[in-house]
């Protein structure tokens, strides 16, 4: 699992209040109702993010990082994988993933995130994705799904090779990405070696990909977590990253 229950996110710089915070149910393509979490900024703000979580979807630690983001200044929506397979949202700690993760299929989580995209559109100019381990996946793979992103980030994404459930690995669909990609890893994180961090960056060098790749070393997988100790550098450091990236920075 890509963090511990209870693992929260570090807080970003605060510019103001997050307002609006709640659950909302978005639907797709296909009819499926899916859960998510919103809240907006208490600043005017032309940009905002979709928020895509590990394999344990909609978890707590994604609702307190849609708030964190609009405290940052950027209207923020987390969504849920797994609205055609399980019956809840609350993803606690007996919420057995797997089943569910085996289920996933590229075209309908794209469409999920163009719903959100969608939604936040209707709000901002400038929309980024955001996600952690299957999520950097996920958010890496949006770069080619025709929605006009911004820019796409991945936190700790496995970028190269084959998945268990078939989605293609971001490496391999370069050549179709429309926008910039911010790339953050663990430097100790021994599922993401450094030939597959180079694997990607030259597939994206070839594919003319405008990028950054961010190598915290010592910090392990999943680092991104007050909690956890010792990462509360990489944490503040990859705030820093992603607000920049995404053009809020101070």
């Amino acid at each position: 699992m890509c963090f511990d229950t209870d693992a929260r996110p570090p807080v970003p710089p605060i510019r103001g209040s997050a307002l609006d915070a709640g659950a909302l149910n978005l639907t797709s393509r296909d009819g499926t109702e899916f859960a998510a979490y919103a809240a907006k900024p208490e600043a005017p703000s032309a940009v905002g993010v979709v928020i895509l979580p590990d394999v344990r979807g909609l978890h707590p630690y994604y609702e307190e990082l849609v708030l964190r983001f609009a405290e940052a200044g950027v209207h923020a929506v987390a969504i849920d994988f797994f609205g055609r397979t399980a019956e809840s949202s609350r993803r606690g700690e007996g919420f057995e993933h797997e089943p569910h993760v085996m289920q996933l299929k590229l075209e309908t989580v794209n469409d999920d995130v163009a719903v959100a995209v969608a939604h936040l559109r209707e709000r901002v100019d400038r929309l980024y994705t955001v996600g952690f381990c299957l999520g950097g996946r996920i958010s890496l793979l949006q770069a080619a799904n025709g929605l006009g992103l911004a820019g796409v980030i991945g936190l700790y994404p496995w970028p190269v090779g084959p998945h268990r459930t078939g989605l293609p690995a971001p490496a391999d669909e370069a050549p179709r990405f429309a926008c910039p990609v911010l790339a953050i890893y663990g430097g100790a994180d021994a599922g993401i070696p450094t030939e597959h961090r180079d694997i990607f960056d030259r597939a994206l060098d070839d594919a003319g990909v405008e990028h950054r790749t961010v190598v915290y070393e010592g910090a392990p997988h999943s680092f991104f977590d007050r909690n956890a100790a010792g990462s509360a550098d990489a944490s503040s450091a990859s705030w820093r990253e992603i607000l920049g990236f995404m053009g809020v920075a101070d």
